[in-house]
């Protein structure tokens, strides 16, 4: 069977037209026309989830953990299209999508047994102190609630884990807060069809039809705009570009009622490799670092861009076999044509960068990508800002520093990011302490003899970090912890128990 998009909007359980419309570029197949969500749209989809608010924000943890049960349910009996249109609007392969989707049911299951726990409440209870001197206390109690609509933006490289019922929506479902989807342009049926699961679970579980809508923006970023501006949208989660979550995150912050804007923007996600596990195992590690850069055509916010070591014969090998193991690498499909021009801006622009030597060139072939690698020393990295730029595709820079102190420099002149991995034997303990404090105010992970790309959906993951890594470093984008970002803390002060949230009594 071959889907075939009807490219509406689904707002207040309808699926609806709209005035304008985009057309698809899918990596292989057809193209298809979607409509692209204008005010009115907007306005329709953001006042349903609110009038949604007042119902699913109260319901109970069971009934939203049947929801997102019977969401992951919907999504896998959906396997095979969703599947067929996500390969052919990505290019991605069919084992990377059926994984992903994975993921994706796995995370609406992880929050449905993480609300049943009820652990995310934070409850809290002082009791009354009526004879306390020389003041009295009432009783107060403490929970956290959901704040209200929070609008959603699919990103390009996880058009599953990271989109319509991705991270952000589950997490702002479990927490009690009805969501609003703005598609990504690069995969608009695959949105479709993920969405007319969700349509499915809401009329399953009897759910307030406005507590999910999905509006196709195309390539707009006026969709956006108007989207984070709607005075009713109380939150945003998004993962994408630097230059396109800034502008939102500025957007936000200009409100008239400034609300947090969860941005995840980007990472090199640098790798330290230090003497003793470059002599013991530098060839392994080179291999494995080939692997991780060039997975996934290397469109992953966790892509390990960048490694330091410090100089010698160790490096140098170490280099070769980085060489090596890129060149057999074949060109990969990149997720949009926007993607691939853009890889191939940051190529050339890293080509001619000074004091940058060029170790292994590809050539381009349309939207596919094949893997570039450079040289640096740490000095000229520490002298040039623009080294630290992500390049999102796989393209890696090698750093050598001449001593430990070079690296440390290194190491504190990195802006906030995603992820920071040491490479480490035994004996390497003592040089790497030193290391330790740095990178944990750096990054949302520290890592140590692995690499960084697979992020595993779990109560302990912190996929976030520093700005520019993302808007908010105090926040996760991954993990049940996830969820925090779409609740505040309420106190209640002696107010009667028959009036407290069901939570509370």
């Amino acid at each position: 069977m071959t889907f075939k998009p009807h490219g509406q909007h689904l707002i207040s359980g309808q699926w609806v037209a709209g005035r304008n419309t985009s057309i698809s570029s899918p990596a292989t197949g057809p193209s298809f026309q979607f409509f692209v969500a204008g005010v009115e749209e907007i306005n329709a989809a953001v006042q349903a989830a609110e009038d949604a608010f007042w119902s699913y924000g109260y319901v109970s943890c069971e009934k939203r953990a049947i929801f997102l049960n019977t969401i992951a349910d919907e999504i896998e009996a959906r396997a095979t299209i969703i599947t067929q249109i996500g390969c052919a609007e990505t290019g991605l392969p069919e084992a990377r999508l059926n994984g992903e989707r994975g993921r994706t049911t796995g995370q609406l299951r992880l929050f449905a047994d993480h609300i049943l726990q009820s652990d995310y409440l934070d409850r809290r209870h002082d009791v009354a102190l009526p004879d306390r001197q020389p003041m009295p206390r009432t009783e107060l109690n403490m929970i956290q609630r959901p704040i209200g609509p929070v609008a959603v933006f699919g990103a390009s490289n996880f058009p599953l884990a990271f989109s319509t019922a991705g991270g952000d929506t589950a997490a702002a479902l479990a927490a009690g807060c009805p969501v609003v989807v703005k598609a990504h342009g690069a995969h608009p049926g695959t949105s479709e069809i993920v969405a007319e699961a969700v349509l499915a679970a809401i009329s399953k579980c009897n759910i307030h039809v406005g507590v999910f809508s999905l509006i196709q923006g195309g390539d707009s970023r006026e969709v956006g705009a108007q989207l984070v501006k709607h005075p009713l949208v109380k939150a945003v989660g998004f993962t994408g570009s630097h230059v396109g979550g800034r502008a939102l995150f500025d957007l936000c912050a200009a409100r008239p009622e400034p609300i947090p804007f969860f941005g995840e923007l980007g990472s090199i996600n640098p790798m330290f490799i230090f003497d003793g596990a470059m002599a013991n195992r530098g060839s392994s590690i080179a291999e494995g670092w080939a692997g991780s850069l060039t997975m996934g055509a290397g469109q992953f916010c966790t892509n390990p861009g960048v490694v330091v070591v410090l100089e010698g014969g160790d490096a140098e090998q170490f280099s070769q076999t980085a060489n090596d193991a890129l060149t057999k690498t074949p060109a990969q499909t990149m997720l949009t044509d926007g993607i691939a021009t853009a890889y191939r801006a940051g190529q050339e622009r890293m080509a001619e960068t000074s004091g940058v030597q060029q170790v292994m060139s590809s050539t381009y072939e349309e939207r596919k990508a094949s893997p570039f690698l450079y040289r640096t020393t740490a000095q000229n990295w520490l002298s040039n800002a623009a080294l630290m730029e992500e390049v999102f595709g796989p393209l890696g820079i090698i750093v050598t520093a001449q001593n430990l102190e070079e690296m440390r420099a290194v190491a504190l002149s990195l802006p906030g990011q995603l992820t920071c991995t040491l490479h480490i034997d035994e004996e390497d303990t003592e040089a790497a302490t030193g290391f330790m404090p740095i990178l944990e105010r750096k990054a949302g992970r520290v890592l140590a003899n692995s690499f960084p790309t697979g992020v595993e959906v779990s109560d302990t993951m912190v996929h976030g970090g520093p700005y520019p890594a993302t808007t908010n470093f105090g926040a996760t984008s991954v993990g049940t912890l996830s969820i925090r970002r779409f609740l505040r803390p309420v106190c209640f002060q002696n107010i009667p128990h028959a009036l407290l949230p069901q939570d509370l009594r």
